[in-house]
């Protein structure tokens, strides 16, 4: 079964209306492969602008939202709010929102299931930290995140994984190619035990963490590496040549 490559880029807290009208601009006028599905991850503030400005075949993400549809949550917003806006993504459970913030797994969870109940598609964030990597814990620390994920998942269409090791996000390291690989089918391997063959099979697993135009054609070619969540590098030129990963 072919999966859609699928290419998320994650803005985090970076830009304004003109550098990213600019980059709007270059990812509009650039040259996309039509096989792949990008969905660009805007501050929220800027999530408007962001859909209405960006091509049609562009989706959206809102880079965070809460566990319900409104109330006295000051500064949070909800998937109703983002449907509101346009957008029809959300990223969850990003090691930023584990580690910055303090959000539990619990928690993400919660969300996720908020989300997918709201109609939102999910690009879910699970990923071990160095210490972990270096302890040998890996398989433990992502199993256990992606369960508490696919506890509140009811249709896995809408879900998308993204396996983002934190020691190689913002660093400037990437996990290698084979690194990344043997995770994805590690995780595939359980979400066949622990979920179903059918899912295990369709769901995208892609790969987040300094992703760049030099590193992305080698990670693309892995067998279970569905396309890529990339941070700085989209805000930038060269993400249309990581869009372009399988061309």
């Amino acid at each position: 079964m072919s999966r859609k490559f699928f290419v998320g880029g994650n803005w985090k807290m970076n830009g304004d209306k003109k550098s990213l009208g600019e980059l709007i601009q270059t990812l509009n006028g650039g040259k996309v492969d039509p096989n792949v599905e990008v969905v660009c991850g805007a501050p929220s503030i800027y999530l408007d602008f962001a859909r209405s400005k960006l091509d049609a075949k562009f989706g959206v993400a809102a880079q965070n939202c809460y566990k319900v549809p409104k109330g006295a949550f000051t500064g949070e917003i909800s998937p109703a709010m983002i449907k509101d806006c346009g957008v029809n993504w959300v990223i969850l459970g990003h090691s930023e929102r584990r580690h910055v913030f303090g959000e539990s797994d619990e928690l993400i969870g919660q969300k996720t299931a908020h989300a997918l109940e709201s109609g939102l598609g999910v690009i879910a964030c699970i990923g071990e930290k160095l210490d972990e990597r270096e302890g040998g814990i890996t398989e433990k620390v992502v199993f256990a995140q992606t369960k508490v994920i696919a506890d509140n998942v009811k249709d896995w269409s809408k879900v998308v994984l993204a396996y983002e090791p934190v020691w190689a996000i913002g660093t400037g390291k990437t996990a290698s190619p084979q690194q990344a690989q043997e995770v994805h089918e590690k995780l595939r391997e359980w979400l066949k035990t622990n979920v179903s063959e059918a899912v295990a099979n369709s769901v995208r697993i892609i790969y987040g963490g300094s992703v760049t135009g030099g590193t992305c054609k080698e990670l693309a070619s892995q067998k279970d590496v569905d396309g890529f969540l990339v941070g700085g590098a989209s805000l930038k030129p060269e993400f249309i040549d990581i869009i372009n990963a399988k061309a």
